[in-house]
């Protein structure tokens, strides 16, 4: 025990480990938020369909060599979000063949512009940093801490200033639209901060992971909980216990720090889904 704690000492004495902990948590916080809405929507994987475009746009920057790959990849996952909220609703082309179409051709993309232009001399490195967040979170800088404090400030604010609009829009979008409220405009406002929120999580657990920040301890909440606000409440102590948990996890064992964070997740939910067993709440 000394000695594990001696390790956390020596680890939490350089500020790049803070960094990483201070934007963990922030972006299991807007992650799980989020979560519940998708999950409700059955739209939770427009978080995966995002995270592979925002890895072809990372690729693009790379190529062209930007120092900050924010100016590609913030942009492009923003209108890559617009799209599959529009392309979704074409009755040609469904909701999840639009996720899939976008996200495994950017993926595709991506993948080739980095063997076709490398960036370094190890892109197999490069690929599984960024498909798995590897060591990623532990290369912020001020800036990148700053940066997604503001943004996650932003999908904090806009969250709790249109709660009552996004519950609504939630649970039945028609009852929405009947009593006035611009149901498609909201939807968009979802896929928009989802977009922000994928973007800053890509430092943390990769673009593959991503999904299960997103769903998990949306998940988690519903098996005890009944209530939207329960449940939300629920979900986002859920992920901030278990992305801090996760990172110290990964300092302590030198685990990945994305799949441990996602392990934890996986391990509250099968908790509670035995807590649910026995206290016959196993419907959700």
């Amino acid at each position: 025990m000394a000695e594990i704690i001696e390790k956390l000492q020596n680890a939490f004495s350089f500020s790049f480990v803070w960094y990483a902990l201070i934007v963990g948590l922030l972006i299991a916080l807007c992650s799980s938020l989020l979560g519940v809405t998708l999950v409700l929507k059955r739209f939770s994987f427009i978080g995966d369909g995002l995270s592979h475009v925002a890895f072809g746009a990372m690729a693009v920057a790379a190529v062209v060599g930007l120092t900050n790959n924010m100016l590609i990849v913030l942009p492009v996952t923003v209108l890559a979000a617009v799209l599959l909220l529009r392309t979704g609703q074409n009755t040609k082309i469904k909701g999840d063949a639009a996720i899939a179409m976008i996200s495994v051709g950017t993926l595709a993309v991506g993948y080739m512009l980095m063997n076709l232009f490398p960036s370094s001399s190890n892109i197999s490195a490069d690929v599984c940093g960024t498909l798995f967040g590897s060591t990623l979170i532990l290369t912020l800088t001020p800036f990148d801490v700053w940066l997604s404090i503001g943004m996650s400030a932003i999908v904090l604010t806009m969250f709790v200033l249109f709660y009552n609009k996004i519950f609504s829009v939630t649970f039945d979008e028609t009852f929405s639209k009947a009593t006035g409220i611009n149901s498609d405009g909201y939807n968009l406002l979802i896929a928009v901060i989802t977009a922000f929120i994928i973007v800053l999580a890509m430092n943390l657990v990769g673009s593959l992971l991503i999904s299960a920040l997103i769903i998990f301890p949306a998940l988690s909440a519903m098996r005890l909980f009944r209530s939207f606000r329960g449940v939300i409440i629920c979900s986002a102590v859920i992920s901030v216990i278990c992305a801090g948990s996760g990172m110290i996890i990964s300092i302590v064992a030198s685990t990945p720090v994305g799949a441990t964070i996602v392990c934890a997740d996986i391990a509250v939910f099968l908790a509670f889904w035995i807590i649910s067993a026995f206290t016959g709440r196993s419907k959700a």
